[in-house]
Protein backbone atom coordinates (compact mmCIF):
# COMPACT_ATOMS: atom_id res chain seq x y z
CA UNK A 1 0.00 0.00 0.00
CA UNK A 2 1.26 3.36 -0.92
CA UNK A 3 1.40 6.53 1.58
CA UNK A 4 -0.94 8.42 -1.15
CA UNK A 5 -3.21 5.64 -2.12
CA UNK A 6 -4.94 4.15 0.86
CA UNK A 7 -7.83 1.49 0.65
CA UNK A 8 -11.38 0.80 1.90
CA UNK A 9 -12.16 -3.15 1.80
CA UNK A 10 -16.03 -3.41 1.85
CA UNK A 11 -17.07 -7.37 2.83
CA UNK A 12 -20.39 -8.73 1.16
CA UNK A 13 -20.38 -10.92 3.44
CA UNK A 14 -23.39 -12.91 2.54
CA UNK A 15 -22.47 -13.64 -0.37
CA UNK A 16 -19.19 -14.63 0.76
CA UNK A 17 -20.31 -17.31 3.38
CA UNK A 18 -22.44 -18.71 0.93
CA UNK A 19 -20.01 -19.34 -1.34
CA UNK A 20 -17.81 -20.77 1.22
CA UNK A 21 -20.11 -23.05 2.49
CA UNK A 22 -20.93 -24.67 -0.21
CA UNK A 23 -17.77 -25.04 -1.77
CA UNK A 24 -15.91 -26.44 1.38
CA UNK A 25 -16.46 -30.16 3.24
CA UNK A 26 -17.87 -30.30 6.45
CA UNK A 27 -15.94 -28.73 8.96
CA UNK A 28 -16.33 -29.46 12.32
CA UNK A 29 -15.12 -28.87 16.36
CA UNK A 30 -14.66 -31.82 18.77
CA UNK A 31 -18.37 -30.52 20.23
CA UNK A 32 -19.66 -30.97 16.71
CA UNK A 33 -20.54 -27.43 15.62
CA UNK A 34 -20.17 -26.46 11.67
CA UNK A 35 -17.50 -24.35 10.90
CA UNK A 36 -16.75 -24.45 6.79
CA UNK A 37 -18.71 -21.53 6.35
CA UNK A 38 -16.40 -19.45 9.04
CA UNK A 39 -12.87 -20.98 7.96
CA UNK A 40 -13.79 -20.67 4.07
CA UNK A 41 -15.15 -16.39 4.96
CA UNK A 42 -11.73 -16.11 6.96
CA UNK A 43 -9.78 -17.52 3.96
CA UNK A 44 -10.97 -15.11 1.45
CA UNK A 45 -11.08 -12.55 4.20
CA UNK A 46 -7.36 -13.13 5.00
CA UNK A 47 -5.97 -12.95 1.94
CA UNK A 48 -7.81 -9.99 1.00
CA UNK A 49 -5.80 -8.36 4.06
CA UNK A 50 -2.74 -9.41 3.12
CA UNK A 51 -2.64 -8.46 -0.75
CA UNK A 52 -4.09 -5.59 -0.06
CA UNK A 53 -3.11 -3.85 2.86
CA UNK A 54 -6.31 -1.96 4.10
CA UNK A 55 -6.29 1.34 6.11
CA UNK A 56 -10.51 0.64 6.40
CA UNK A 57 -12.26 -2.36 6.35
CA UNK A 58 -16.18 -2.53 6.69
CA UNK A 59 -18.35 -5.68 6.69
CA UNK A 60 -21.75 -5.57 4.63
CA UNK A 61 -24.54 -8.10 5.82
CA UNK A 62 -28.37 -8.96 4.58
CA UNK A 63 -30.87 -9.64 7.30
CA UNK A 64 -33.67 -11.61 7.21
CA UNK A 65 -37.29 -10.83 6.12
CA UNK A 66 -38.61 -8.80 2.80
CA UNK A 67 -36.51 -5.93 1.12
CA UNK A 68 -38.17 -2.93 -1.24
CA UNK A 69 -37.77 -5.20 -3.83
CA UNK A 70 -39.88 -7.84 -2.49
CA UNK A 71 -42.24 -5.32 -1.75
CA UNK A 72 -42.68 -4.70 -5.74
CA UNK A 73 -42.09 -7.78 -6.71
CA UNK A 74 -42.87 -11.02 -4.43
CA UNK A 75 -40.99 -13.11 -6.99
CA UNK A 76 -37.98 -12.23 -6.27
CA UNK A 77 -35.62 -14.53 -5.51
CA UNK A 78 -38.26 -16.62 -4.98
CA UNK A 79 -37.12 -19.46 -6.68
CA UNK A 80 -33.77 -20.02 -5.05
CA UNK A 81 -33.82 -22.58 -2.42
CA UNK A 82 -33.14 -21.81 1.43
CA UNK A 83 -30.16 -21.82 2.62
CA UNK A 84 -29.75 -24.71 5.43
CA UNK A 85 -30.05 -23.64 8.79
CA UNK A 86 -26.13 -25.03 9.44
CA UNK A 87 -25.01 -21.65 7.42
CA UNK A 88 -27.08 -19.35 9.17
CA UNK A 89 -25.73 -20.97 12.40
CA UNK A 90 -22.13 -19.98 11.18
CA UNK A 91 -23.47 -15.87 10.85
CA UNK A 92 -23.66 -15.04 14.21
CA UNK A 93 -19.55 -16.76 14.51
CA UNK A 94 -18.58 -14.67 11.82
CA UNK A 95 -19.90 -11.33 13.33
CA UNK A 96 -18.48 -12.32 16.38
CA UNK A 97 -14.84 -12.44 14.76
CA UNK A 98 -15.59 -9.39 12.53
CA UNK A 99 -15.91 -7.37 15.56
CA UNK A 100 -12.69 -8.78 17.25
CA UNK A 101 -11.09 -7.45 14.31
CA UNK A 102 -12.89 -4.18 15.23
CA UNK A 103 -14.64 -4.09 11.87
CA UNK A 104 -17.88 -2.23 11.55
CA UNK A 105 -20.89 -3.89 10.47
CA UNK A 106 -23.35 -2.48 8.47
CA UNK A 107 -27.35 -4.10 7.96
CA UNK A 108 -30.53 -2.43 7.25
CA UNK A 109 -34.05 -3.69 7.52
CA UNK A 110 -35.67 -3.29 3.79
CA UNK A 111 -32.17 -3.28 1.74
CA UNK A 112 -29.46 -5.70 0.92
CA UNK A 113 -25.95 -5.86 1.49
CA UNK A 114 -25.57 -4.91 -1.94
CA UNK A 115 -27.09 -1.49 -1.20
CA UNK A 116 -25.30 -0.46 1.28
CA UNK A 117 -22.10 -1.68 -0.11
CA UNK A 118 -23.22 0.60 -3.00
CA UNK A 119 -23.85 3.48 -0.50
CA UNK A 120 -21.02 3.28 1.33
CA UNK A 121 -18.88 3.18 -2.11
CA UNK A 122 -20.38 6.05 -3.61
CA UNK A 123 -20.24 8.23 -0.13
CA UNK A 124 -16.05 7.65 0.38
CA UNK A 125 -15.54 8.89 -3.38
CA UNK A 126 -17.13 12.01 -3.13
CA UNK A 127 -14.24 14.99 -1.70
CA UNK A 128 -17.11 16.21 0.45
CA UNK A 129 -19.12 13.62 1.74
CA UNK A 130 -19.85 14.38 5.45
CA UNK A 131 -19.07 11.00 6.22
CA UNK A 132 -16.68 11.68 9.08
CA UNK A 133 -12.61 11.75 9.19
CA UNK A 134 -12.18 10.93 5.31
CA UNK A 135 -8.34 9.91 4.77
CA UNK A 136 -7.97 12.13 1.57
CA UNK A 137 -9.64 15.79 0.79
CA UNK A 138 -10.20 14.77 -3.15
CA UNK A 139 -11.38 11.82 -5.11
CA UNK A 140 -8.57 9.48 -6.30
CA UNK A 141 -6.98 9.64 -3.11
CA UNK A 142 -8.94 6.35 -1.67
CA UNK A 143 -9.53 2.60 -3.69
CA UNK A 144 -12.91 0.96 -2.39
CA UNK A 145 -12.54 -2.55 -3.18
CA UNK A 146 -15.63 -4.90 -2.69
CA UNK A 147 -14.65 -8.18 -1.73
CA UNK A 148 -17.57 -10.43 -3.31
CA UNK A 149 -18.43 -13.97 -3.38
CA UNK A 150 -20.64 -12.91 -7.36
CA UNK A 151 -20.97 -10.33 -9.77
CA UNK A 152 -23.99 -8.43 -8.46
CA UNK A 153 -21.53 -6.07 -7.10
CA UNK A 154 -19.97 -5.41 -10.60
CA UNK A 155 -21.98 -2.49 -11.33
CA UNK A 156 -20.02 -0.51 -9.06
CA UNK A 157 -16.79 -0.74 -10.75
CA UNK A 158 -15.66 2.55 -11.26
CA UNK A 159 -12.26 4.72 -11.58
CA UNK A 160 -11.87 4.30 -7.97
CA UNK A 161 -14.12 0.93 -6.82
CA UNK A 162 -12.82 -2.48 -7.75
CA UNK A 163 -14.62 -5.48 -7.09
CA UNK A 164 -12.68 -8.29 -5.67
CA UNK A 165 -14.73 -11.71 -6.63
CA UNK A 166 -14.24 -15.55 -6.26
CA UNK A 167 -13.77 -17.22 -9.28
CA UNK A 168 -13.80 -20.61 -8.76
CA UNK A 169 -14.50 -22.12 -4.42
CA UNK A 170 -12.65 -19.76 -2.20
CA UNK A 171 -9.08 -19.76 -3.50
CA UNK A 172 -9.45 -18.54 -6.87
CA UNK A 173 -10.15 -14.45 -7.29
CA UNK A 174 -10.14 -11.85 -10.11
CA UNK A 175 -10.17 -8.46 -9.89
CA UNK A 176 -12.16 -6.42 -11.76
CA UNK A 177 -11.51 -2.52 -12.10
CA UNK A 178 -13.03 -1.11 -15.06
CA UNK A 179 -10.21 -2.15 -17.75
CA UNK A 180 -10.91 -5.86 -16.51
CA UNK A 181 -14.70 -5.31 -16.71
CA UNK A 182 -14.36 -3.70 -20.28
CA UNK A 183 -12.17 -6.45 -21.58
CA UNK A 184 -14.98 -9.26 -20.11
CA UNK A 185 -18.40 -7.21 -21.37
CA UNK A 186 -17.34 -4.19 -23.72
CA UNK A 187 -19.74 -1.91 -22.40
CA UNK A 188 -19.16 0.53 -19.12
CA UNK A 189 -19.51 -1.33 -15.08
CA UNK A 190 -22.42 1.40 -15.51
CA UNK A 191 -24.49 0.14 -17.67
CA UNK A 192 -24.60 -3.44 -16.13
CA UNK A 193 -28.08 -3.29 -15.01
CA UNK A 194 -29.48 -2.68 -18.22
CA UNK A 195 -27.52 -5.92 -18.98
CA UNK A 196 -29.19 -7.61 -16.67
CA UNK A 197 -32.51 -6.02 -17.79
CA UNK A 198 -32.54 -7.31 -21.03
CA UNK A 199 -30.97 -11.28 -19.87
CA UNK A 200 -32.52 -11.46 -16.69
CA UNK A 201 -31.32 -13.14 -13.82
CA UNK A 202 -32.89 -16.72 -12.68
CA UNK A 203 -30.52 -16.62 -9.49
CA UNK A 204 -32.77 -13.46 -8.45
CA UNK A 205 -35.56 -14.29 -10.52
CA UNK A 206 -35.39 -11.58 -12.72
CA UNK A 207 -37.43 -11.64 -15.26
CA UNK A 208 -35.49 -9.91 -18.28
CA UNK A 209 -36.77 -10.91 -22.10
CA UNK A 210 -37.13 -14.53 -22.55
CA UNK A 211 -35.16 -15.91 -25.08
CA UNK A 212 -32.15 -12.84 -24.58
CA UNK A 213 -28.99 -14.29 -23.41
CA UNK A 214 -25.67 -12.77 -22.62
CA UNK A 215 -24.45 -12.82 -26.26
CA UNK A 216 -27.57 -11.13 -27.07
CA UNK A 217 -27.43 -8.84 -24.40
CA UNK A 218 -23.88 -7.44 -24.48
CA UNK A 219 -24.62 -7.07 -28.20
CA UNK A 220 -27.89 -4.77 -27.57
CA UNK A 221 -25.91 -2.68 -24.75
CA UNK A 222 -22.69 -1.77 -26.86
CA UNK A 223 -24.63 -1.16 -29.92
CA UNK A 224 -27.55 1.20 -28.15
CA UNK A 225 -25.61 1.98 -25.14
CA UNK A 226 -28.44 2.14 -22.09
CA UNK A 227 -32.03 1.24 -22.20
CA UNK A 228 -33.51 4.37 -22.96
CA UNK A 229 -31.46 4.88 -26.01
CA UNK A 230 -32.83 1.52 -27.04
CA UNK A 231 -36.04 2.22 -26.99
CA UNK A 232 -35.71 5.86 -28.72
CA UNK A 233 -34.26 3.54 -31.74
CA UNK A 234 -36.73 1.11 -31.39
CA UNK A 235 -39.96 3.28 -31.47
CA UNK A 236 -38.54 5.98 -33.82
CA UNK A 237 -37.45 3.02 -36.17
CA UNK A 238 -33.98 4.49 -36.92
CA UNK A 239 -31.70 2.77 -39.90
CA UNK A 240 -29.77 1.14 -36.48
CA UNK A 241 -32.82 -0.13 -35.07
CA UNK A 242 -34.01 -1.52 -38.41
CA UNK A 243 -30.23 -3.71 -38.21
CA UNK A 244 -32.15 -5.57 -35.13
CA UNK A 245 -33.92 -9.04 -36.30
CA UNK A 246 -37.55 -8.42 -36.83
CA UNK A 247 -38.64 -11.28 -33.92
CA UNK A 248 -36.36 -9.72 -31.41
CA UNK A 249 -37.47 -6.38 -32.23
CA UNK A 250 -40.73 -7.14 -31.67
CA UNK A 251 -40.04 -8.99 -28.41
CA UNK A 252 -37.81 -5.80 -27.13
CA UNK A 253 -41.35 -3.65 -27.91
CA UNK A 254 -43.58 -6.10 -26.14
CA UNK A 255 -41.59 -6.70 -23.16
CA UNK A 256 -40.55 -2.60 -22.75
CA UNK A 257 -42.31 -2.32 -19.58
CA UNK A 258 -40.80 -5.95 -18.12
CA UNK A 259 -37.71 -4.55 -19.22
CA UNK A 260 -37.07 -1.28 -17.09
CA UNK A 261 -38.69 -3.01 -14.35
CA UNK A 262 -36.00 -5.78 -14.18
CA UNK A 263 -33.60 -3.01 -14.18
CA UNK A 264 -35.09 -1.51 -11.33
CA UNK A 265 -34.69 -4.99 -9.30
CA UNK A 266 -31.03 -5.35 -10.63
CA UNK A 267 -30.02 -1.49 -9.93
CA UNK A 268 -27.87 -1.03 -6.86
CA UNK A 269 -28.86 1.95 -4.72
CA UNK A 270 -26.30 4.39 -3.50
CA UNK A 271 -28.64 6.42 -1.38
CA UNK A 272 -29.52 4.19 1.76
CA UNK A 273 -30.03 6.06 4.84
CA UNK A 274 -27.17 5.37 7.19
CA UNK A 275 -25.02 6.56 9.75
CA UNK A 276 -21.51 6.38 8.51
CA UNK A 277 -18.34 7.50 10.88
CA UNK A 278 -14.83 6.96 9.11
CA UNK A 279 -13.18 7.16 12.26
CA UNK A 280 -15.07 4.12 13.09
CA UNK A 281 -13.70 2.01 10.30
CA UNK A 282 -10.09 1.61 10.79
CA UNK A 283 -8.42 -1.00 10.62
CA UNK A 284 -5.26 -3.28 12.05
CA UNK A 285 -6.60 -1.44 16.14
CA UNK A 286 -7.61 -4.96 16.90
CA UNK A 287 -5.91 -7.36 19.95
CA UNK A 288 -4.28 -10.42 17.91
CA UNK A 289 -4.08 -12.62 21.36
CA UNK A 290 -8.09 -12.36 21.30
CA UNK A 291 -7.93 -13.56 17.53
CA UNK A 292 -6.02 -16.00 17.60
CA UNK A 293 -8.15 -17.50 21.25
CA UNK A 294 -11.37 -17.28 18.97
CA UNK A 295 -9.54 -19.42 16.42
CA UNK A 296 -8.58 -21.53 18.74
CA UNK A 297 -11.97 -21.77 20.18
CA UNK A 298 -12.86 -22.85 16.85
CA UNK A 299 -10.42 -25.00 16.31
CA UNK A 300 -9.04 -23.31 13.75
CA UNK A 301 -5.51 -24.24 13.98
CA UNK A 302 -4.30 -23.78 10.84
CA UNK A 303 -5.26 -19.94 10.25
CA UNK A 304 -3.68 -18.72 13.77
CA UNK A 305 -0.40 -18.77 11.92
CA UNK A 306 -1.90 -16.55 8.67
CA UNK A 307 -2.62 -13.63 12.13
CA UNK A 308 0.35 -13.66 13.35
CA UNK A 309 1.92 -12.79 9.72
CA UNK A 310 -0.16 -10.50 9.36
Amino acid sequence: MTEDKKRLIIIDSNSIIHRAYHALPRLTTKKGELVNAVYGFLLVFLKAIREFEPAYVVACFDLPGPTFRHKKFKEYKAKRPPAPEELYQQIPKIKEILKTFNVPIFEKEGFEADDLIGTIAKKVSLPTSGVGELPTSGVGGLETIVLSGDLDTLQVVDKNTKVYTLKRGVKETILYDENKFFERYQFSPSLFPDFKALKGDPSDNIPGVPGIGEKTAIELIRKFGNLENLYQELEQKSDKAKEIKPKLKELLLQKKEQVFFSRMLAQIKKDVPINFDFKKCRFWEYNKEKIIELFKNLELYSLTKRISEL
